[in-house]
């Protein structure tokens, strides 16, 4: 009997402890999940695992008023080897270039441009 009882202790304060768990699941990291009429109408907020992996994956909605990276502000090199167009719009940081739809300002691609 009182190994049933503590059993039954030792389940509760697991099953006490696993909001706070999840609860640590999660970063800081907001990002705008939909856009609708270029007003970002529905935020999502990242795991720790999804914001250590990628800043940006494809998908990722930039919205109208982000402040993109000009054409001339890529290297030369990752600007010819990839095709790059002077009319699209482009966020270049931490290593990565998004290529970013312009219609919908999504990401539509990510190349990493750091050597290995």
């Amino acid at each position: 009997m009182s190994k049933a009882l503590m059993a039954l202790a030792v389940a509760g304060i697991a099953i006490s402890a696993v909001p706070a768990q999840a609860e640590k699941h999660y970063s800081g990291v907001v990002t705008c999940s939909k856009v609708k009429e270029g007003v970002c109408v529905e935020y999502k907020r990242l795991t720790r695992g999804a914001a250590a992996r990628a800043n940006f994956d494809v998908g990722h909605v930039f919205g109208p008023t982000y402040t993109y990276t000009d054409v001339s502000a890529i290297p030369a090199p990752v600007v010819s080897e990839y095709g790059i167009k002077s009319d699209g719009r482009y966020v270049y940081q931490n290593g990565y270039l998004y290529e970013v739809d312009p219609g919908n300002y999504t990401v539509t691609r990510v190349i990493y441009t750091q050597p290995e």
